[in-house]
């Protein structure tokens, strides 16, 4: 593993108990989302209608942890939702999940399968290591409104991953910022699988196994490493 990751002593003492796993990826092949990578995603729908069995998505425990925590770094839940819960939705809605592109797709389907957030960074395009941590408000990141590049600045004591050159993405996991994002061209990057009590880290880990299986399933030959799961309790 050769990306740090760093989590702040400001988010320990707001989310104890937070636990983080890496997935760390090099020699992928990217490209446009495929048949295989769409039946991924449809079969993830179905495993997540079938662990909800007619529930709302912000009803299951673990995603009630993390509005919980939205909330208390002040945030709107229902306003802002974490990104496990907002693909939940959409799977579960008439249109169904987006198709993105091959890795975006894999990530995506562990995501809803297991209403676990799911993220992932073009290594090449990541300055120094990643922080999360509660921002000052200061902080720069550089999004795109109205098809132009423009530059926001998060809400003083949100939590955020960023790297040296500034927020990769708001609201924990809420919006990823184009920067780092993975594109057609990316052919390395860190994928970070994030769970919160109740959830055990046997399943955060049985999560990252499955990630780690499609990224060698869909890109042979490519090297995948993960990261055994580092709490903050």
């Amino acid at each position: 593993m050769t990306l740090t990751l760093t989590v702040s002593d400001e988010v320990r003492a707001l989310a104890p108990g937070f636990t983080h796993l890496a997935v760390e990826a090099h020699g992928l092949v990217n490209g446009p989302s495929t048949e295989a990578s769409s039946a991924l995603l449809d079969d993830a729908a179905r495993r997540l209608a079938a662990r909800l069995d007619g529930r709302a998505p912000h009803e299951d425990p673990h995603l009630a942890a993390w509005r919980a925590v939205y909330t208390a770094f002040g945030s709107k839940p229902s306003r802002t939702r974490n990104s496990a819960e907002a693909l939940a939705r959409r799977a579960l809605a008439d249109g169904g999940l987006p198709r993105i592109n091959l890795l975006v797709d894999l990530y995506n389907a562990v995501s809803v399968a297991r209403l676990i957030p799911v993220g992932g960074e073009d290594l090449d395009l990541v300055r120094g290591g990643m922080r999360l941590v509660r921002a000052t408000g200061e902080e720069d990141f550089v999004t795109v409104a109205g098809g132009e590049e423009s530059v926001e600045h998060p809400d003083a004591g949100e939590v955020v991953w960023c790297d040296a050159a500034g927020v990769t993405c708001r609201r924990w996991n809420w919006r990823q910022g184009p920067r780092t994002r993975l594109t057609e061209r990316t052919a390395s990057a860190v994928f970070l699988l994030e769970g919160l009590a109740p959830l055990p880290v046997a399943e955060l880990t049985s999560a990252g196994a499955e990630l780690a299986e499609l990224l060698q399933k869909f890109s042979p030959g490519a090297d995948v490493e993960v990261r055994a799961p580092e709490s903050v309790a």
